[in-house]
């Protein structure tokens, strides 16, 4: 036979099987119609019997690393731990879901709303676990921040959203309250010690000077103070930066590097300032009296640096307190959840065409199955039994 004879013989039996197929399912139409409705009215109760739950969303816009105005501005433009206090917290919208994930903000919602009650849970924690499965949160490409909540009351569904909302911000205000603390409560002890220092600076130059009658030094005497005094204290702001930063991070933090690498720069241009076998002092000889201008200069010198520190700490710690004592969150609500006016789900009419689709292709398969097993041949039929048998032996086996 010719390769065209073949093909035309294939799509003959192919014909053939289809309408057999067909005839075979025209034939059991009324099993298939029977089963479909027992799995449509099935499902049409089931579904009956599910309780609706209605679902209210909230979406907050965390804090960009890029915004600031007023306030914040001017601390940026400050530097030092002024512009660490105008951040915040920061890091973005993973932190933000890190603490809405936490321990401490679900126990603060069941507490508040009382979901132990409302749950009828035995436990705190098991009622944790209950808010866990009804809230979910993510965030979007836009850093959007979406908070869901599930409940069988709209009413409460909202409320939950909404409350969940509400410690985020309590709890991030908590946490930068704390951070602005420590940073106060530090620049606090620096100030006191600056305080003395500057005093006794000022006091001994006063003294120096109503002793040996000298006023003033020249301008060149004059501005090598001024400059080292500015160096100074814009070493002494960078080194307290640095002190509060390691208090939370490691060496290997960029920012800590970059601080590392600011302060060693400070000192290379105060050297450079004051020259060669100087002492870090900078100071030339001046007027006719050289000792006693030296031990002048070198006295106004010890006056302005400990002014220059004094001025730079006192900038940081009023910024310091200014952020201590905000009592609002950096996060922004976008939409507050509403009361939802329709349910989420159960999706009844999805349930009943799903159940009617499955009832239909099991209906398929179990006409196919009884078809062959009632023309199966006798060989296969003993090879079914042999696998019957030995599944039984195994069974009587393991009991």
């Amino acid at each position: 036979m010719t390769d065209k004879q073949n093909q035309a013989v294939l799509d003959d039996r192919v014909e053939i099987n289809l309408l057999e197929v067909a005839q075979l399912l025209i034939k059991r139409k009324m099993f298939i119609i029977k089963l479909c409705s027992v799995a449509v009215l099935a499902s049409v109760i089931y579904s009956l019997t599910l309780p609706n739950i209605y679902s209210a969303t909230a979406k907050l816009v965390p804090p960009q690393k890029d915004a600031g105005g007023g306030l914040s501005a001017m601390l940026g433009q400050m530097g030092g731990l002024a512009g660490l206090a105008a951040g915040g917290l920061g890091g973005g919208s993973d932190l933000y879901l890190g603490i809405l994930k936490s321990r401490s903000v679900a126990d603060a919602v069941v507490q508040r709303l009382d979901l132990v009650k409302v749950y009828q849970s035995p436990t705190l924690e098991a009622a944790r676990l209950r808010l866990d499965a009804a809230v979910k949160v993510q965030a979007g490409k836009d850093g959007i921040i979406t908070i869901s909540a599930e409940d069988l009351d709209p009413k409460r569904a909202a409320l939950l959203a909404n409350t969940v909302v509400d410690e985020l911000g309590r709890t991030t205000v908590r946490l930068n309250l704390s951070k602005a603390g420590t940073e106060r409560a530090f620049l606090e002890k620096r100030l006191a010690q600056v305080k003395t220092d500057l005093k006794a600076a000022e006091e001994s130059l006063k003294v120096f000077s109503q002793s040996s009658k000298i006023i003033q030094v020249d301008s060149q005497a004059k501005a090598s103070i001024e400059g080292i005094a500015r160096l100074k204290g814009e070493l002494a702001k960078e080194e307290v930066q640095l002190a509060v930063m390691s208090s939370n991070q490691t060496e290997q933090s960029p920012e800590v590097k970059a601080l590392q690498t600011g302060i060693r720069r400070l000192r290379a241009e105060l050297t450079s300032l004051a020259g060669p076998g100087s002492g870090g002092e900078g100071i030339p000889n001046v007027g006719n009296l050289p000792s006693a201008g030296l031990e002048y200069s070198r006295k106004l010198r010890d006056f302005k640096v400990q002014e220059a520190i004094f001025e730079q700490l006192t900038k940081q710690y009023e910024m310091a307190k200014i952020n201590e004592t905000k009592d609002s969150s950096s996060l922004q609500v976008l939409d507050e959840a509403v009361v939802p006016v329709s349910k989420s789900r159960p999706k009844r009419s999805l349930i009943v065409v799903v159940s009617a689709v499955t009832a239909f292709l099991v209906s398929i398969l179990i006409i196919f199955a009884q078809e062959y097993f009632g023309k199966m041949s006798e060989e296969d039929r003993r090879i079914v039994d042999g696998i019957k048998k030995q599944a039984l032996s195994y069974k009587d086996a393991g009991s």
